[in-house]
């Protein structure tokens, strides 16, 4: 590993403890970056999430995608976490710390708002970032790609009537501008720049495409540190202004991504999934679409309302908690079998 790779958590968060000190001493200037963005998707980080996420579509070989379906396995578990598990128990604890554990200390109204950032966290899984954790977790490229689109393809047609459901109301649209401009620019796009990339490096042998693709690994953790800085930018005047209500709402989405994360690696080993499967598909659950869930609460309740903070509340705790689960996930990895062990004699 490199040094940016072995000392990720202690570059994520300096790159925290930085976006928050420059979102306070410079604040005009993340106000006009925050400004760039069409479809509630910031256009400054969708550049960087594609320079997170090309480095693993380099690495997609479109022969194994066509072996993903003789081993389901993986997407079922997938598919049951996101869509059966995931939003009903991000409900269940909205409901269980806001309307009862910190009912003293929050006004009803506030406490309906924080339950639906939460909903629509719940109701909306991950889709670019997933290629970031595979990576970070050696995770099967080909394999996730598969299981991000048939979760995008999902999304099409559950997320609105699990929303509405789990919401009580009616009224739930799905913002498609923000869908489909999110889908081409996080897995359209590089997924098609890095098939060209890959067969143009690929026509000068092998060798020369795992230089290039070592050459391009530094630059995913750089993105994503460079959007923690972004992220955390954004939101400094919020974290000083409203830090314990930002703590009260990170409790159960800390919680709840942690569950969801054990559930999920459960279900992996009682299938016997691989760990380059069983990785990718424990992450895409625990982590969110957060584009997506802002879009709807401001979209429902407003700008500034309590749903949207809670929302944006569940960016802010993502990437730290993620890494930690990335973590774990490594240190359960089976151990490397050295192909010569077998060679050796007595």
């Amino acid at each position: 590993m490199g040094i940016f790779e072995r000392f990720l958590s202690i570059w994520v968060a300096l790159g925290i403890a930085a976006g928050a000190g420059l979102g306070l001493l410079v604040p005009g200037l993340f106000q006009a970056v925050a400004l760039l963005e069409f479809a509630h998707v910031n256009l400054v980080v969708a550049v960087l999430i594609w320079v997170m996420i090309f480095p693993m579509m380099v690495q997609i070989d479109w022969n194994a995608v066509k072996e993903v379906s003789q081993k389901p396995q993986g997407l079922l578990l997938t598919l049951v976490v996101n869509w059966l598990i995931k939003p009903f128990t991000m409900a269940a604890l909205g409901v269980l710390f806001f309307q009862y554990f910190f009912a003293p200390w929050v006004d009803p109204q506030s406490a309906q708002e924080y339950i639906a950032g939460m909903i629509l966290l719940g109701v909306a899984p991950c889709t670019a970032m997933v290629f970031v954790w595979s990576q970070l977790v050696k995770g099967d490229a080909s394999y996730t790609l598969v299981q991000v689109s048939v979760n995008d393809l999902v999304m099409v047609v559950a997320f609105a009537p699990i929303a509405a459901f789990l919401l009580g109301v009616t009224d739930v649209t799905v913002p498609w501008e923000t869908l489909v401009l999110s889908t081409v620019l996080y897995v359209v796009l590089p997924l098609a720049a890095g098939m060209l990339c890959r067969r143009l490096w690929l026509s000068r042998g092998a060798e020369h495409l795992q230089q290039r693709m070592a050459q391009l690994k530094p630059w995913s953790v750089t993105g994503l540190i460079a959007t923690v800085v972004l992220l955390f930018g954004f939101q400094a005047p919020t974290i000083v202004d409203k830090p314990l209500v930002i703590v009260m709402i990170a409790l159960p989405l800390v919680l709840q991504t942690y569950g969801i994360f054990f559930i999920a690696w459960w279900g992996a080993r009682w299938l016997k999934l691989p760990h380059s499967v069983a990785g990718p598909a424990c992450l895409i659950g625990t982590s969110n679409f957060f584009e997506l869930a802002v879009a709807v609460a401001i979209s429902l309740f407003g700008l500034h309302s309590g749903a949207a903070l809670a929302t944006v509340v569940g960016v802010l705790v993502e990437v730290p908690v993620m890494l930690s689960l990335v973590a774990l996930i490594n240190r359960w990895a089976p151990p490397a079998v050295d192909p010569m062990a077998d060679l050796s004699g007595p």
